[in-house]
């Protein structure tokens, strides 16, 4: 099967949110099922994803959606904490 694979770029106001992010993200990247590789790392004030999938391409789908779900969650949490 061929592979699939995606790149996310999320701009920040500032490179520790970016941090923040990606750290809160880490943990579920590391537990990713087999067959998809998640990559993750901060240029300046940018969080830059990278996704590839030798699965079918419901599973990258799958997977972008579930990171954004855990990406939105973070930047919830931290607006919270931030006010």
């Amino acid at each position: 099967m061929p592979e699939a694979s995606t790149t996310i770029d999320i701009h920040y106001e500032d490179s520790k949110t970016a941090r923040s992010i990606m750290e809160a993200i880490s943990p579920d990247n590391l537990d990713a099922p087999e067959g998809i590789d998640v990559a993750a790392k901060v240029e300046g004030n940018t969080l830059k994803i990278s996704i590839s999938c030798s699965r079918d391409i419901g599973s990258l789908l799958s997977t972008v959606d579930d990171l954004l779900s855990c990406i939105q969650a973070a930047e919830s949490a931290i607006d919270k904490i931030e006010k």
